[in-house]
């Protein structure tokens, strides 16, 4: 179980809220996970927790905590993705960036009571995927792995920048990345030398989940040990 704590917002008068959940022990990197449209949700914290009992120190920053904060939804349920949808036509992905910078300097500076952590990481989903591969290009986040990133067909003009490793998680069926979005990332990004492109057959937007309808247990497995395996070798 982990707890939450407030970072300070960059160039901005406010703090705002993230989950954090700590190893036993002295943590061997920092990953911050990246939530999808539903909030610091019940299936992020556990993904956090997991994380935590793997050895990193797990911060699970609240996105939408300028017009949204502590909202958490079920996706499940047909009005709360309506909700959901609704933030994320909200959103401001810059701001974004902006927050998991401040995240980033917070955890390498010494984040509430914990040691200073200088590798530091980065995965996401949906959203929080697109947001994992904008840290890529404009952060210097040590590795990055997004999950079903959502509008990373358009944004491929920043691939030139991305310094550090970073994983891709893409669902073939996805139905909010569709085969032609899907075939510009593999396009832009296919021989990029930082990047690690996974498709998955036949599986849809959001099978990574750790509860819910949408969880495909065998895919899920298959990408969070890749996931695991790249946070290995890049954090250590």
């Amino acid at each position: 179980m982990g707890d939450y704590v407030k970072i300070n917002a960059l160039g901005e008068d406010a703090l705002f809220p993230a989950y954090v959940a700590a190893p036993s022990s002295q943590a061997r990197a920092a990953i911050i996970v990246i939530p999808e449209i539903f909030g610091v949700n019940a299936g992020i914290r556990q993904k956090c927790d997991i994380l935590a009992a793997a050895g990193y120190l797990a911060v699970a920053p609240d996105i939408f905590w300028r017009f949204a904060p502590g909202v958490e939804l079920n996706p499940d349920i047909e009005a709360e993705l309506q909700e959901a949808f609704g933030y994320f036509g909200q959103y401001d992905a810059d701001d974004g960036v902006r927050d998991i910078e401040a995240v980033i300097q917070a955890i390498r500076s010494g984040l509430s009571n914990h040691a200073p952590l200088e590798k530091v990481g980065c995965v996401g989903y949906c959203l929080g995927g697109r947001l994992a591969y904008m840290a890529a290009a404009r952060t210097d986040i040590s590795a990055s792995v997004g999950y079903y990133g959502v509008m990373i067909d358009q944004m491929l003009n920043e691939s030139h920048a991305i310094a550090n490793p970073l994983m891709l998680h893409i669902p073939t069926a996805d139905h909010l990345v569709g085969p032609e979005a899907q075939a510009v990332i593999h396009a832009g990004l296919g021989n990029h030398p930082k990047v690690t492109l996974h498709d998955y057959d036949s599986l849809d937007h959001g099978f990574a989940a750790e509860m819910g309808n949408r969880r495909n247990a065998e895919g899920a497995e298959l990408a969070d040990g890749r996931t695991a395996a790249f946070f290995a070798k890049h954090l250590g």
